[in-house]
């Protein structure tokens, strides 16, 4: 049985709490509580911006049918701050089916349908959910986290390049109207407590300054 195998069986538990005025926990949706329906105007919202520059990305409009089925092929995930969702994204293991070379490698986790609500950018929340990314890849025994991200969405490559992500692909989704950045990282494992505790530290002081 591969490492990675092994990992997926009993994967560990990842709690993370950013603490401060304005607390974001990170955790996973529950439609028990979640409304896809909530997800799926918060993912509107934030992709709005790719949608005035001519981007036809699947979250500027997609329904919430659409919304569900792409959460439910992965693990999806919330960032809520008092009771409201504003962030989200969608961890997927080794995935056979996609049109990405790279999504199909053994040692490849991804993340989908990535957003933040406009209103809490700039907060420090895409980064800690990055965090997050890779903590859940690397304790899963993936070698790389990978996402993509339209190529001429520059504040968008370049906010990933500054995360440690390198470009290492175009491509042209069926579709779409643009190429897009394909980037990867090593996934690293937050080994300590200490060591996940200083990210937390680090991102709450970029939120005090953000207020």
């Amino acid at each position: 049985m591969s490492k990675q195998r092994k990992a997926a069986t009993n994967p560990p538990r990842v709690a993370y709490v950013q603490r401060g005025i304005g607390s974001v926990v990170v955790r996973r949706f529950d439609p028990r509580r979640d409304s896809f329906q909530q997800l799926t105007d918060m993912l509107h919202r934030s992709f709005a911006r790719l949608g005035m520059m001519g981007l036809n990305c699947t979250c500027v409009d997609q329904s919430v049918l659409v919304t569900e089925q792409r959460a439910k092929r992965g693990d999806c995930y919330v960032a809520v701050c008092n009771g409201r969702v504003v962030g989200t994204m969608t961890l997927y293991a080794t995935d056979r089916d996609s049109a990405c070379e790279l999504y199909r490698h053994d040692d490849v986790a991804s993340v989908r349908q990535l957003g933040v609500d406009p209103t809490y950018q700039n907060r420090g929340i895409g980064k800690s959910l990055l965090a997050f990314a890779e903590h859940w890849a690397a304790t899963r025994g993936y070698a790389e986290l990978a996402l993509d991200t339209p190529q001429p969405a520059a504040h968008l490559v370049a906010f990933y390049r500054a995360q440690g992500f390198r470009i290492t692909d175009f491509q042209r989704f069926d579709g779409k109207r643009y190429d897009s950045a394909i980037l990867c990282k090593p996934a690293t494992a937050a080994r300590t407590l200490a060591a996940w505790t200083k990210t937390l530290e680090v991102t709450r002081r970029a939120w005090a300054l953000a207020a």
